[in-house]
């Protein structure tokens, strides 16, 4: 099972790692690709209010430009252990066992603008680029991601469950790949989709996902896990299944 999730705009900075070594990451036909948008992103940070923006920042965020500036320098974390936000709260991977991390790290990949996807254990830099920016002189990152990224998520054999955001997942679609809706029931049986609180249940549904023993290998069956795990989920028969919190 490969579970996708968003990435998020705020990163830890700093890191323990060696700098950024781009085939050491995994899914290496994406490489060519990668080193592309390291060097653009390189090269806008020369010019710091151009970078600001093409990456939608105030002067108060020159700091991103720098990162973006230091992507080949700069030390690496683990990609799960780099973005932050309510997500990557609710998934807590600091408080995972050692025998959950190493099911976390075969399950857990995440989108990424620059990178395309990264695995949970592979080393990155802090950086910024949205799904929705425009690098000068480039196509856009959809028609640059989508040829090469949409087969390399479709081939891997493995039950995709797809948590990424609308931008992330419109770089890439994986049409075999199963979504997760999240809905509120209101008390006279109404619902409506989960706006501020959509982060917190996906991160908390990515959690169970990447630490269980089971390998659902099927919709019905991941159905039947989450049921078990006691959450309220519906299918609609095809590749979508609906929380309802």
């Amino acid at each position: 099972m490969l579970v996708l999730l968003p990435p998020s705009e705020t990163k830890h900075p700093g890191g323990t790692g060696a700098p950024l070594d781009l085939g050491s990451l995994s899914t290496p036909q994406l490489t060519p690709i990668r080193a592309r948008l390291v060097d653009a992103l390189i090269e806008l940070a020369v010019d710091v209010p151009a970078a600001r923006a093409v990456l939608g920042l105030s002067a108060a965020k020159d700091d991103e430009v720098a990162r973006n500036a230091a992507l080949r320098t700069s030390p690496t974390l683990p990609a799960i252990e780099r973005y932050t936000g309510v997500l990557y709260d609710a998934l807590d991977v600091a408080s995972l066992t050692r025998p959950q991390r190493r099911r976390a790290a075969g399950r857990l990949a995440i989108g990424s603008a620059l990178f395309g996807v990264v695995r949970a254990e592979d080393p990155i830099p802090a950086y910024r680029l949205s799904a929705g920016s425009a690098l000068p002189g480039l196509p856009s990152l959809r028609t640059l991601w989508r040829p090469v990224l949409s087969p390399a998520l479709g081939a891997t054999g493995e039950l995709v469950v797809d948590l990424r955001s609308g931008a992330y997942a419109d770089l890439a679609p994986v049409p075999e790949a199963i979504s997760v809706q999240v809905l509120s029931e209101r008390p006279d049986g109404t619902r409506a989709v989960v706006s501020h609180f959509n982060k917190a249940h996906k991160g908390r549904l990515a959690r169970l996902l990447a630490t269980t023993t089971a390998e659902p290998d099927t919709v019905v069956r991941l159905r039947a896990l989450l049921r078990r795990a006691g959450l309220h989920v519906e299918h609609d028969g095809g590749r979508r299944l609906t929380l309802v919190v």
